[in-house]
């Protein structure tokens, strides 16, 4: 990296294939102890968790202008079970995006959500959460749905279909990521073939991998996604303004 022998962009690239946003070793030391908590008294913090998380769903969902999802998630070709722990609030009815809301909390209200999309912001509680937490959570959105008439209106998302962002591999992943490969800007990538992962999070899964024939329905989905707010850590442009793909003959 001191000299002109290892080009940085492929050196965070190959990084990124194999780091991972797992606990490191010093939180593993913690699980013995985690264990006995949960085998002496599990039941009990558990249950109080998961009776807390209850009642603060059914309060956010009071909140006009929140839509709490929850059973209609499940479905026989996805989820069977939830984590009720878990509360995933759609906002499409203020008018503004999920990355406007989280951007907002964190501001004015210090309090950060678990994850956020395009639509939707996700609060996660667990066992360290009581009535004061709780009572902060929705005493914060409750000032969120106030002062959401202020945002700007959230730029627009390209969301393809199921379809359109299966895209076709055409190389090894290895062949394209090690090989010739050039940068091109974003309105010349749909056709070309990839030679990065870019991935959205959340969910976290790679919308493209190395190998794969960019189209213009996914060129389009990620550069709407970073203009609303998208994170893309592993895109070789931060920006997106351009691609990285591989050096056709």
């Amino acid at each position: 990296m001191q000299g002109d022998l290892v080009d940085s962009a492929h050196l965070s690239a190959c990084a990124d294939l194999l780091t991972t946003t797992s606990p490191n070793v010093l939180i593993y030391s913690a699980m013995d102890g985690w264990r006995r908590q949960m085998v002496e008294c599990g039941a009990e913090l558990l249950g109080s968790a998961l009776g807390l998380a209850e009642r603060t769903r059914n309060r956010i969902s009071a909140i006009e202008g929140f839509d709490v999802l929850d059973d209609r998630l499940l479905g026989q070709e996805a989820s069977h079970e939830l984590d009720r722990l878990q509360i995933l609030i759609d906002v499409c009815e203020l008018g503004v995006s999920g990355y406007q809301c989280a951007d907002w909390l964190r501001e004015h209200c210090h309090v950060d959500m678990g994850m956020t999309d395009h639509r939707r912001i996700l609060a996660t509680m667990s066992m360290a959460d009581n009535d004061a937490t709780a009572n902060r959570l929705v005493e914060s959105l409750e000032l969120l749905v106030r002062a959401a008439e202020s945002f700007e209106p959230p730029p627009q998302m390209h969301l393809p279909s199921p379809e359109e962002i299966e895209l076709e591999s055409v190389l090894p992943p290895r062949e394209a990521f090690f090989g010739r490969t050039e940068m091109v800007p974003c309105d010349r990538a749909a056709g070309r073939v990839a030679a990065e992962q870019i991935t959205p999070y959340p969910p976290g899964i790679p919308a493209v991998v190395p190998g794969e024939r960019l189209d213009q329905a996914v060129v389009d989905y990620l550069r709407s996604g970073m203009d609303a707010g998208m994170n893309l850590p592993d895109a070789t442009d931060a920006s997106l303004e351009r691609f990285r793909v591989v050096v056709e003959d």
